[in-house]
This record gives structure tokens, C-alpha cells and sequence, in this order.
């Protein structure tokens, strides 16, 4: 399963390489991109986005061992998380473009990608809503890892206010989203992009990862502390993938706005 995660991640790296870069190139080159040849991959990249997530989603809910994974709608949160997280990002990173370059992106552009934020945060909040239904309602004997996210477990509860604040921000998110005086509103677009993201972040982190691992098979309530080795790692990887956008933007913004051209050179 994870040989098969391994695929298709770096097959949709390869897939979005080649669509944006033929089309890029085709724009350098001033030459009108054909559509065969480049359509059927970009058909082929949705299919392919929404395998991602429910292969990494397989290799947990696969581990028999931590029954906290093991049900069938990890997948569908996954996805519905990530339609989510990754247009309300992309919402923020245009608008960063506009102020900074004279690269023209319109609101309309911005209110297309947040009706995907608002109805996949609703999808993804109904999903959690039928997780929590499915373990607190029949009360087996699985239910401590749920127990200790939720309201703790024999006196260990460090993961609680982790995961009502991400229910918090969440719901706020969505609030945002839905209210009709804030519709058209970029401003508070901007808000709830920003309180989906560390929301959704914090919910498959701390609140999908983290509690699977506890209790511990022996029974055992071990309690997780994030270390300072690990903010470094992940603060690492989130610079370096900026620092890759950013190089690409700067070369793909100008030739976006056909000062960087053939002719021009």
C-alpha cells in the first residue's frame, strides 16, 4: 500500500508538470496550445487527485491494529479535507500574486474557488459529524481512542483542547462561508480561508494521527508532546515547498503577462 502511495503521488507530480508546463510553454512560445494534447491528462489529474488521498486513507484505515482508522469514510474526509484546505490556499496565494504583481486576478476567480471551500467544509464537517455518531453512540470497546480526543481518558486529556479548537475554527470557517452578509466579501473570505486551513490541519494531525497510537495495544495511555525537532521538520518542509512555488511563479507570472517571451528575448 504504501509502494502504491509512492506512485501515485509522484504520478500527479509528473501529470501536473507536464499540463502546466506544456501550457507555459505554449504561451512563451505564443502558440495556441492543442487541446488532445493536453485535456485527456488533465481528466486523467482529476482522477488521479482523488486517488491520493484515498490511497494514503487505505494505509490507515489497513492497519487492523488501531481500530480508531479502521472505517470506511476516512477516505471521503480526506478528500473532502483536502478540497478544502488546498483551494482556500490557493485563494490566499492569488491574491498574494495581485498585490505584488501586476498579474490580473479576478474576485470572480476567488468566489469560484470558495463555493469548493464552503461545500466541501460542509462535507467534511457531516463526515466527522457520522464519526463521532459511529463511535459514541454504540459504546464498544473501541471507543477509548475516540474518548481520549474527544473528553480525555483516565486522566489524560492532552489532545482535547486540540481538537475542539479545530471544531471551532472549523465551524467559525463555514459560518463565514454560508452567511449571506459575507458572501461577496474578499475580506472575510481571507478569514475563513485561514481558519479552514489550521483547522483542517490541527483535525488531521493531532486529531486523526495522534489518538489511532492510543491507547498503546497493552492498554496503555502515552501521551504525545510535540518536540522541537519536529516544528523544525515541519517549518523546513513548508519553506522549502514556498520557496519552490515562488521560484515557479516568478517565472510562470512573466510569462503569464508576456513580458517573458520569445520575442522579447
Amino acid at each position: 500500500m504504501l509502494s502504491w502511495d509512492v506512485i501515485v503521488l509522484n504520478g500527479y507530480l509528473a501529470l501536473n508538470i507536464y499540463i502546466c508546463g506544456y501550457l507555459l510553454y505554449c504561451r512563451y512560445r505564443n502558440m495556441k496550445p492543442a487541446k488532445w494534447f493536453y485535456i485527456p491528462f488533465v481528466f486523467v489529474g482529476i482522477g488521479w487527485a482523488i486517488s491520493i488521498h484515498t490511497v494514503t486513507a487505505f494505509l490507515y484505515v489497513g492497519l487492523g491494529g488501531r481500530p480508531f482508522w479502521n472505517s470506511a469514510i476516512v477516505g471521503p474526509r480526506f478528500i473532502a479535507s483536502a478540497f478544502t484546505a488546498g483551494p482556500a490556499i490557493i485563494i490566499l496565494a492569488l491574491q498574494i500574486i495581485r498585490r505584488v504583481t501586476i498579474y490580473a486576478v479576478s474576485d470572480k476567480a476567488l468566489l469560484t474557488l470558495r463555493s469548493i471551500v464552503q461545500v466541501s467544509m460542509l462535507i467534511n464537517l457531516f463526515l466527522l459529524a457520522n464519526e463521532v455518531f459511529k463511535e459514541f453512540y454504540t459504546d464498544n470497546l473501541h471507543v477509548a481512542s475516540a474518548k481520549y480526543l474527544f473528553f480525555g481518558l483516565h486522566g489524560h486529556h492532552a489532545l482535547v483542547p486540540w481538537i475542539w479548537t479545530a471544531i471551532s475554527l472549523n465551524c467559525i470557517a463555514i459560518t463565514l462561508l454560508a452567511m449571506p452578509l459575507t458572501r461577496r466579501s474578499i475580506l472575510w473570505l481571507d478569514v475563513a480561508c485561514v481558519l479552514a486551513i489550521v483547522g483542517i490541519w490541527i483535525e488531521k494531525g493531532m486529531g486523526l494521527v495522534v489518538p489511532g497510537f492510543v491507547p498503546s495495544p497493552l492498554g496503555e495511555v502515552v501521551e504525545y508532546l510535540r518536540t522541537w525537532n519536529e516544528t523544525l521538520v515541519c517549518l523546513g518542509i513548508w519553506a522549502f515547498g514556498l520557496l519552490v512555488y515562488t521560484c515557479f511563479l516568478r517565472m510562470s507570472v512573466a510569462i503569464l503577462n508576456g513580458s517573458l517571451n520569445r520575442e522579447n528575448e
